[in-house]
């Protein structure tokens, strides 16, 4: 049941991702009428830094993949991590209302990580 409950919540982890690395590069999304002005100009200031956007976008997109096959579910954490902390950043010094889903998108990390630390052991071990 337990791997049941990871596979779907891997499944949408990985499409919600996905999702959002796709966007970066096709500009599919509106920008939400409600999003605070601060991470508004934010979002373009990142725009204007030519490279950034696609390679966060191609870490999404590459990630939420990794994510949803069970083989490579351990490497597809390692690369969504460093985004996902630069998503809780952003969230906690511009837009505090979009922390309850990134606290979820983190535990859902967090718990696929700790089930496969094993595969993490022999990174650290000498």
């Amino acid at each position: 049941m337990k791997n049941k409950i990871l596979f779907v919540l891997c499944l949408l982890t990985g499409l919600m991702f996905m999702n959002a690395g796709l966007d970066k590069f096709f500009h599919y999304m509106p920008i939400p009428k409600d999003m605070p002005e601060k991470m508004v100009k934010a979002g373009m200031a990142f725009m204007e830094i030519g490279w950034l956007m696609p390679l966060v976008g191609a870490a999404e997109v590459l990630g939420g993949l990794l994510l949803m096959i069970p083989r490579t579910r351990a490497l597809g954490a390692i690369v969504i991590l460093p985004v996902l902390i630069g998503i809780l950043l952003a969230n906690i010094s511009m837009a505090p209302s979009g922390l309850p889903i990134v606290l979820v998108l983190i535990a859902v990390i967090a718990w696929v990580m700790i089930d496969n630390r094993e595969k993490y052991l022999p990174m650290i071990r000498q």
